[in-house]
């Protein structure tokens, strides 16, 4: 299957991308402005946290996040692992995801979309399997299919399930279900991250069926 070519994946989901996420960025201003003068004091003055994803078709874009995690490192010049360099405060922001709310300049500029599978890691471009590789058949996402049913507390497997389900069944109607269950998994900061794990695992690729003898 491709994703749909309906009026609404070509034209109106670009349309409600823009006429929600401006004036969404136009009011979240004082909290974004709070987040930013807290990841400041946290990380000596750096604020905003920069990474090249893949975006639509696999192109490259900069994502933009407040940053949460400090640079403390060993007395080797390491950096501590993950769960040692995010303090209370930058956790906060993520169960908030407060740290999030940069990537509506990613919608106005047209790297993201509202709704979509959320941009992962270049170096995972290599690992998909040529049906997990079709999550990039649309834009990505600042929410998706995925995280409504789950988001971090399921297995990448399952993720990508739901992202190329997503991209199969693309509607004004799923999105706006969309929209409304982020937003109350966002107000309960549920499913940020596994349980015992302080930030997602990483893929690995996934592991092919076992044939029997």
């Amino acid at each position: 299957m491709s994703a749909p070519d309906s009026f609404y994946a070509r034209h109106g989901k670009r349309l409600l991308d823009v006429t929600i996420a401006l004036p969404l960025l136009v009011l979240a201003l004082p909290l974004l402005a709070g987040a930013a003068a807290l990841a400041a004091v946290q990380n000596r003055g750096r604020v905003l946290f920069r990474q090249q994803r893949p975006g639509w078709h696999g192109r490259l874009f900069t994502l933009y996040k407040i940053q949460t995690m400090t640079d403390a490192r060993d007395d080797a010049g390491h950096l501590l692992p993950d769960a040692d360099r995010l303090p209370a405060l930058g956790r906060w922001l993520r169960t908030t995801s407060l740290d999030e709310l940069p990537q509506l300049w990613n919608i106005l500029r047209g790297d993201l979309s509202l709704v979509g599978p959320r941009p992962l890691l270049p170096e995972y471009l290599p690992l998909y399997s040529p049906k997990q590789a079709r999550r990039h058949e649309v834009r990505p996402g600042l929410t998706g299919w995925a995280q409504v049913n789950g988001r971090n507390a399921i297995s990448w497997e399952e993720k990508f399930t739901y992202d190329v389900w997503y991209v199969d069944n693309i509607s004004w109607r799923l999105d706006m279900n969309i929209l409304w269950r982020t937003a109350g998994r966002v107000l309960r900061g549920s499913g940020i991250t596994a349980p015992g794990q302080a930030t997602t695992v990483a893929f690995r690729g996934s592991v092919p069926p076992s044939v029997s003898p």
